[in-house]
């Protein structure tokens, strides 16, 4: 399921029709026939008419899919895409917090296993996340937990904790259930002080003051200045 950008090579069958409404507006369907490289491809072209334009100005969005309208229709791929961002935000959470992409030159599979440990290391935040939203609120916890604050924190206190607490105070999570475990997850949830982890409030953006040209200092490019140099006696 992706957008449907510009410039895209395909051909419209049936026209579209509706289907229903979303929460962000109508939403159309046709089916369409995809052409790359010799190759055509049937997919379903679904047309979202929105009630409130996008930032961009954009007054409808294209959804295109392989997937059968027996599996999700039309309006259900229209909500589906809404939750895009949820994913969007989980890989950039991966590429800042955790170095999921290696900067330098590596072996593809060193590569690799630099982004599995990144994508591992994100689900045990997004457990505690979790366990933090049990806690304090999910509303409160989406909107302003920062996850560089929570990654900071662990990364500075873990290898003192690794020395002042003995292994066999860790070994015990090795017998918790699951209901065990997320009790006591919550527990330690309850004791964190959230202000802490809070993401900073981004002050409003000051308006820069508009270039004034002065009458007696005009303004010459580096170019004509050049110019003027080399064409002189």
């Amino acid at each position: 399921m992706i957008r449907q950008h510009r410039g895209l090579p395909y051909q419209i069958l049936p026209e579209l029709h509706p289907v229903g409404t979303s929460a962000t507006g109508e939403v159309f369907e046709q089916p369409i026939e995809l052409v790359w490289e010799d190759q055509r491809i049937k997919l379903r072209r679904i047309v979202v008419k929105l009630n409130q334009p996008t930032r961009a100005g954009d007054s409808e969005i294209a959804i295109l899919t392989s997937l059968p309208a027996t599996v999700a229709s039309a309006i259900e791929v229209a909500q589906l895409y809404r939750n895009r961002w949820t994913i969007e935000e989980f890989f950039q959470s991966v590429t800042l917090n955790f170095e999921g992409e290696i900067q330098t030159l590596a072996y593809p599979k060193a590569a690799l296993f630099s982004c599995c440990m990144a994508l591992v290391t994100a689900n045990i935040l997004a457990v505690i996340r979790a366990a933090l939203a049990e806690v304090h609120g999910v509303g409160k916890i989406e909107a302003g937990l920062s996850d560089f604050y929570v990654v900071d924190e662990i990364q500075h206190t873990y290898r003192g904790m690794m020395i002042a607490i003995e292994p066999a105070h860790w070994s015990v999570f090795q017998s918790f259930t699951l209901i065990e475990l997320t009790n006591i997850l919550q527990q330690l949830a309850g004791m964190v002080h959230l202000k802490s982890f809070l993401k900073s409030p981004r002050g409003p953006k000051k308006k820069k003051l508009p270039l004034v040209a002065k009458r007696n200092q005009p303004h010459l490019s580096t170019a004509k200045l050049l110019n003027q140099q080399s064409s002189s006696p």
